[in-house]
């Protein structure tokens, strides 16, 4: 034991002084807080709550707007999710992917709308939309179930990384209604349409 505190020992006194040598200070060489601060972000929350008031839309405003020019229709769920079913002409970004970079790629400017929706605006189809929600397994848990939405961190991020032109459909709507259109490899073909 005492031989391998004398080896540490020499250990740390060699890299202080190649340390020292190429100019790194001890203190340089501790880990530095992660990049993480709660504080901007619970400040960014609340500037966002007000801004998505007035731009939570309605299935016929989501598919109107969705025909302007410099529209994009944004999903951020799973790429397997995505490429099972999606709405049709959406595109995809894993919300695990944003970067500013990543963002770059399919969003050319800040100017343009973009469209979001997520799992909990489908009903009726638990394989590719999912309900994203905490139900308390058991009667005694004081906690109340509460829906845990990817719209709304997403609503977030875009306009944390500067891009506030965003509307976030606001309805829930069957996976049969014939208002919505779906595509992907879940997604069958009758007649040339999609149907689901």
């Amino acid at each position: 034991m005492k031989t391998i505190k004398n080896n540490f020992a020499k250990l740390s006194f060699i890299l202080t002084c190649i340390f020292s040598v190429s100019g790194f200070s001890q203190t340089q060489l501790a880990f530095a807080p992660a990049k993480v601060d709660f504080d901007a972000y619970e400040k960014l929350v609340s500037e966002v709550k007000e801004h998505r008031k007035a731009r939570l839309v309605n299935l016929q405003t989501f598919q109107k707007m969705a025909k302007e020019e410099k529209v994009i229709v944004l999903d951020t769920r799973s790429d397997a999710m995505y490429a099972s079913k999606h709405v049709k002409g959406a595109i995809h970004l894993n919300f695990a992917d944003f970067t500013q970079s990543n963002l770059a790629k399919i969003i050319p400017s800040a100017d343009y709308k973009i469209l979001i929706y997520c799992n909990n605006n489908f009903d009726k189809d638990e394989i590719n939309f999912a309900s994203k929600a905490y139900i308390p397994k058991f009667t005694n848990n004081e906690q109340k179930a509460l829906t845990l939405a990817l719209n709304i961190p997403t609503y977030i991020n875009l306009y944390g990384y500067g891009y506030k032109n965003v509307y976030e459909l606001n309805e829930l709507i069957s996976v049969y209604s014939n208002m919505v259109e779906f595509e992907g490899t879940s997604v069958y073909k009758k007649a040339g349409k999609g149907s689901n």
